[in-house]
């Protein structure tokens, strides 16, 4: 069975808690954006830290049976983007997320909340 946007969103948001992901946050851009309807992002402490990221996420995604989604950026530009069309994750290191302040872009999302699984 095809999961929702927001439990597909909550389990990218596990995969990258399960791989110690900071400052995880998940929020609903619908009637925000006309793109995507959930944005989950994270942020990695290096780059190796962030292609680990990215690789659980893109995992995640197949476990899922969501092979059609897109990457963007690569580890060692400080971003990441993965887009599962209806869920879009961004995975950054400090530098980039603090100067691309994504949350802004968004500031009228709900956020879902996001209680991860030790």
């Amino acid at each position: 069975m095809k999961q929702t946007s927001e439990e597909l969103a909550v389990g990218i948001a596990q995969a990258l808690y399960d791989k110690q992901a900071e400052d995880i946050r998940v929020l609903d851009v619908r009637g925000v954006s006309t793109v995507t309807d959930i944005c989950v992002v994270a942020t990695g402490t290096s780059a190796p830290h962030l292609k680990a990221l990215q690789k659980a996420v893109m995992a995640y995604l197949k476990e899922q049976g969501e092979t059609r989604y897109r990457l963007s950026g690569e580890a060692d530009s400080g971003w990441v983007l993965l887009d599962a069309f209806t869920v879009v994750a961004h995975i950054f290191a400090p530098e980039a997320r603090a100067y691309y302040d994504i949350e802004a872009l968004w500031k009228g999302a709900a956020e879902i909340p996001f209680q991860p699984k030790a």
